[in-house]
Protein backbone atom coordinates (compact mmCIF):
# COMPACT_ATOMS: atom_id res chain seq x y z
CA UNK A 1 0.00 0.00 0.00
CA UNK A 2 1.31 3.39 -0.98
CA UNK A 3 -0.20 6.55 0.50
CA UNK A 4 1.20 9.66 -1.17
CA UNK A 5 0.57 12.68 1.03
CA UNK A 6 0.92 16.38 0.25
CA UNK A 7 0.22 19.02 2.92
CA UNK A 8 -0.51 22.27 1.13
CA UNK A 9 -2.18 24.29 3.91
CA UNK A 10 -0.23 25.05 7.10
CA UNK A 11 -3.42 24.80 9.16
CA UNK A 12 -3.07 21.04 9.00
CA UNK A 13 -0.03 21.36 11.27
CA UNK A 14 -2.63 21.54 14.07
CA UNK A 15 -2.80 17.73 13.85
CA UNK A 16 0.35 16.11 15.21
CA UNK A 17 1.59 13.16 13.15
CA UNK A 18 -0.94 13.91 10.39
CA UNK A 19 0.75 11.59 7.90
CA UNK A 20 0.74 8.66 10.36
CA UNK A 21 -2.94 9.33 11.09
CA UNK A 22 -3.73 9.34 7.36
CA UNK A 23 -1.84 6.11 6.68
CA UNK A 24 -3.56 4.35 9.59
CA UNK A 25 -6.98 5.52 8.38
CA UNK A 26 -6.29 4.32 4.83
CA UNK A 27 -4.85 0.98 5.93
CA UNK A 28 -7.72 0.22 8.30
CA UNK A 29 -10.36 1.27 5.77
CA UNK A 30 -8.84 -0.90 3.05
CA UNK A 31 -8.57 -3.90 5.36
CA UNK A 32 -12.16 -3.60 6.62
CA UNK A 33 -13.42 -3.19 3.06
CA UNK A 34 -11.62 -6.39 2.06
CA UNK A 35 -8.78 -4.82 0.08
CA UNK A 36 -5.91 -6.76 1.62
CA UNK A 37 -2.77 -8.12 0.07
CA UNK A 38 -3.15 -5.84 -2.95
CA UNK A 39 -0.56 -3.38 -4.15
CA UNK A 40 -2.60 -0.17 -4.26
CA UNK A 41 -1.91 3.55 -4.13
CA UNK A 42 -3.95 6.47 -2.81
CA UNK A 43 -2.95 10.14 -2.91
CA UNK A 44 -4.17 12.55 -0.23
CA UNK A 45 -3.97 16.33 -0.51
CA UNK A 46 -4.46 18.33 2.69
CA UNK A 47 -5.32 21.78 1.36
CA UNK A 48 -7.35 24.88 2.14
CA UNK A 49 -10.86 26.05 1.38
CA UNK A 50 -10.01 28.03 -1.77
CA UNK A 51 -8.36 25.07 -3.48
CA UNK A 52 -11.15 22.66 -2.66
CA UNK A 53 -13.78 25.23 -3.71
CA UNK A 54 -12.08 25.41 -7.11
CA UNK A 55 -12.03 21.62 -7.43
CA UNK A 56 -15.64 21.38 -6.28
CA UNK A 57 -16.65 23.96 -8.90
CA UNK A 58 -14.72 22.25 -11.68
CA UNK A 59 -15.76 18.66 -10.99
CA UNK A 60 -19.14 18.97 -9.30
CA UNK A 61 -20.43 22.35 -10.46
CA UNK A 62 -20.58 23.59 -6.85
CA UNK A 63 -18.30 26.63 -6.39
CA UNK A 64 -18.11 26.35 -2.60
CA UNK A 65 -15.66 24.70 -0.23
CA UNK A 66 -16.53 21.26 1.12
CA UNK A 67 -14.86 19.02 3.67
CA UNK A 68 -13.63 16.18 1.44
CA UNK A 69 -13.60 15.25 -2.24
CA UNK A 70 -12.72 11.87 -3.71
CA UNK A 71 -11.55 11.25 -7.26
CA UNK A 72 -11.53 7.52 -8.10
CA UNK A 73 -8.91 6.46 -10.62
CA UNK A 74 -9.90 4.88 -13.91
CA UNK A 75 -8.99 1.21 -14.26
CA UNK A 76 -6.23 0.58 -16.78
CA UNK A 77 -3.63 -2.12 -17.40
CA UNK A 78 -0.49 -1.85 -15.29
CA UNK A 79 2.95 -3.37 -15.59
CA UNK A 80 3.37 -6.33 -13.28
CA UNK A 81 4.37 -5.29 -9.79
CA UNK A 82 3.11 -1.72 -10.11
CA UNK A 83 0.72 -0.33 -7.51
CA UNK A 84 -2.84 0.05 -8.76
CA UNK A 85 -3.97 3.66 -8.25
CA UNK A 86 -7.29 3.85 -6.42
CA UNK A 87 -7.55 7.63 -6.68
CA UNK A 88 -7.13 10.91 -4.86
CA UNK A 89 -8.65 12.35 -1.71
CA UNK A 90 -8.65 16.10 -0.97
CA UNK A 91 -9.48 17.62 2.42
CA UNK A 92 -9.94 21.33 3.22
CA UNK A 93 -8.58 22.50 6.55
CA UNK A 94 -10.98 25.40 7.09
CA UNK A 95 -14.13 23.37 6.52
CA UNK A 96 -12.89 20.32 8.46
CA UNK A 97 -11.73 22.35 11.46
CA UNK A 98 -14.93 24.42 11.51
CA UNK A 99 -17.09 21.28 11.37
CA UNK A 100 -15.12 19.69 14.19
CA UNK A 101 -15.56 22.78 16.37
CA UNK A 102 -19.26 23.21 15.54
CA UNK A 103 -19.99 19.53 16.17
CA UNK A 104 -17.88 19.31 19.34
CA UNK A 105 -15.57 16.74 17.73
CA UNK A 106 -11.88 16.16 18.12
CA UNK A 107 -10.11 17.54 15.00
CA UNK A 108 -7.80 14.55 14.40
CA UNK A 109 -10.70 12.13 14.80
CA UNK A 110 -12.92 14.13 12.46
CA UNK A 111 -10.13 14.26 9.85
CA UNK A 112 -9.67 10.49 10.25
CA UNK A 113 -13.38 9.96 9.63
CA UNK A 114 -13.26 12.04 6.46
CA UNK A 115 -10.20 10.16 5.18
CA UNK A 116 -12.04 6.87 5.76
CA UNK A 117 -15.09 8.32 4.02
CA UNK A 118 -12.93 9.31 1.06
CA UNK A 119 -11.30 5.87 0.83
CA UNK A 120 -14.71 4.21 0.74
CA UNK A 121 -15.75 6.48 -2.13
CA UNK A 122 -12.60 5.44 -4.00
CA UNK A 123 -13.69 1.82 -3.51
CA UNK A 124 -17.11 2.52 -5.03
CA UNK A 125 -19.20 3.06 -1.91
CA UNK A 126 -21.69 5.92 -2.05
CA UNK A 127 -24.59 7.48 -0.16
CA UNK A 128 -26.94 8.57 -2.94
CA UNK A 129 -29.93 6.80 -1.37
CA UNK A 130 -30.88 5.64 2.12
CA UNK A 131 -29.74 2.03 1.62
CA UNK A 132 -26.33 3.07 0.28
CA UNK A 133 -25.97 5.62 3.06
CA UNK A 134 -26.80 3.06 5.74
CA UNK A 135 -24.29 0.58 4.33
CA UNK A 136 -21.54 3.18 4.04
CA UNK A 137 -22.19 4.65 7.49
CA UNK A 138 -22.12 1.20 9.11
CA UNK A 139 -18.81 0.41 7.43
CA UNK A 140 -17.35 3.80 8.45
CA UNK A 141 -18.44 3.17 12.03
CA UNK A 142 -16.75 -0.28 12.07
CA UNK A 143 -13.55 1.13 10.59
CA UNK A 144 -13.42 4.00 13.06
CA UNK A 145 -14.11 1.65 15.95
CA UNK A 146 -11.05 -0.31 14.83
CA UNK A 147 -9.09 2.95 15.11
CA UNK A 148 -10.45 3.62 18.61
CA UNK A 149 -12.86 6.36 17.47
CA UNK A 150 -16.53 6.39 18.45
CA UNK A 151 -19.23 6.39 15.81
CA UNK A 152 -19.30 9.63 13.80
CA UNK A 153 -23.06 9.48 13.32
CA UNK A 154 -23.93 9.39 17.00
CA UNK A 155 -25.84 12.48 18.07
CA UNK A 156 -23.75 14.89 20.10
Amino acid sequence: MIVAIDVEDDGWNAIPALEDLARAAVSTALAEAGVTGQNVEIAILFTGDATIAGLNAEWRGKPVPTNVLSFPAEAFPLPEGEARPLGDIVLAYGVVSSEAAEQGKNLPQHATHLIVHGVLHLLGFDHEDDDEASEMEALETRILKGLGISGPYERQ
